[in-house]
């Protein structure tokens, strides 16, 4: 049972680093309007995606590693 703890807490890490990676593209783009959005937000989902990538590429290694 222990040996599970440290993924567990990983998963949770991972999870917050998602809503974290959400929440800063969204405040990248808040009050933003017109053309001032549409510079930022092409900058902004291509951060976000790749923070998610590096999320997921994480979750995935933990899954696949030995219990």
């Amino acid at each position: 049972m222990t040996a599970l703890a440290p993924d567990t807490d990983e998963l949770r890490e991972l999870d917050a680093g998602t809503r974290r990676a959400w929440q800063e593209y969204s405040e990248r783009l808040r009050d933003l309007t017109g053309e001032e959005y549409e510079r930022a937000e092409h900058d902004s989902w291509d951060q976000l995606q790749t923070e998610l990538r590096k999320l997921e590429l994480r979750r995935r290694s933990l899954e696949a590693a030995p219990s």
